[in-house]
């Protein structure tokens, strides 16, 4: 479970925790979390220099307990897509 706080108040968390691990794979990259309540998902931004991925990571994935390492996986795949952006 990345987060036992749900919406809103989950985000700083997941931001936070998205950062460690982004800083172990690439430290020029930073992460931004929101929640989107309309689809009930976080929607998470990475950023190096002008490039910009997005993707989403769903409540159950950051709820429920045992998926962080799938989190982790998804997450470093998505740093790994950023660095193949035209």
């Amino acid at each position: 479970m990345l987060s036992a706080r749900r919406g809103d108040e989950a985000a700083p968390e997941i931001q936070s925790w998205g950062n460690a691990v982004a800083k172990s794979v690439d430290p020029g990259v930073e992460i931004t979390v929101e929640f989107d309540a309309d689809s009930n998902t976080f929607v998470v931004r990475l950023i190096k220099n002008s490039r910009v991925l997005i993707f989403r990571l769903s409540m159950s994935q950051v709820h429920t307990d045992g998926r962080e390492s799938e989190c982790e996986r998804t997450l470093k795949r998505k740093i790994k897509d950023l660095w193949n952006l035209i």
